[in-house]
């Protein structure tokens, strides 16, 4: 049996979720917080592993710190070790932090189409680079939530002895910022599985069974 810990990322419209699903899973013009972790919860738990998928706090009012500190209270309040520590999209940005912080507590590392910031890099800076690697230009972003402004002070040596698997979505509306990823790991190779999924940045949603299949075999490899 094996210790999860799911984070999700920014707070996805029920819109989204009902899209790539093609079904009306939830009221239009709600937001899912953590719930889009459900069917991997259900799955993980019906091969006896422990799961946690916890809400973060509003990200408007709280910062990158604040999310970090919150699972790394979960973790210890529970006496947790051997973690497969798993974020998705911003969700990078708190486990990496959070593995910083509690090395000793940490199994693997697993990053879902997510964020994979270097020292000092903020989710902001890593959305603008990628674009701009493209275009050329930086991109008339929206304003960001307050944790998603915040750049994350980590020593990337101290993470280097975890083993991390990468999950790129090859449909991703993200993938000028992810396919950066993919060069950092062929630079680290040696500290990395890399996994490409054809699916959307969502992968839970639309192509949830081969999720599903690469979350379990997480425990394994």
């Amino acid at each position: 049996m094996a210790n999860y810990i799911l984070v999700h990322g920014g707070n996805m419209l029920t819109d989204t979720w009902n899209h790539l699903t093609q079904r009306n899973d939830y009221p239009s013009g709600g937001h899912l917080k953590n719930k889009y972790w459900d069917g991997t919860v259900t799955a993980l738990r019906a091969k006896n592993h422990s799961v946690f998928a916890p809400e973060l706090k509003d990200e408007n009012i709280c910062n990158l710190t604040g999310h970090i500190e919150q699972i790394c209270t979960l973790i210890k309040e529970n006496d947790l070790s051997h973690i497969i520590l798993t974020g998705h999209s911003y969700g990078g940005m708190v486990i990496t932090g959070v593995a910083d912080k509690i090395l000793d507590r940490i199994g693997k590392l697993v990053y879902v189409d997510a964020a994979l910031p270097d020292p000092g890099q903020s989710l902001f800076d890593i959305n603008d680079q990628g674009f701009a690697s493209v275009s050329g230009e930086t991109p008339n972003l929206p304003e960001m939530e307050v944790a998603y402004m915040e750049k994350l002070q980590f020593d990337p040596e101290r993470l280097k002895q975890l083993p991390k698997t990468y999950i790129l979505c090859t449909n991703s509306e993200f993938i000028n910022v992810t396919r950066q990823v993919e060069q950092k790991i062929i630079l680290a190779k040696h500290d990395w599985t890399y996994i490409e999924l054809p699916s959307s940045h969502v992968p839970m949603a639309d192509m949830p069974d081969a999720f599903y299949q690469i979350m379990l075999d997480q425990a394994i490899l």
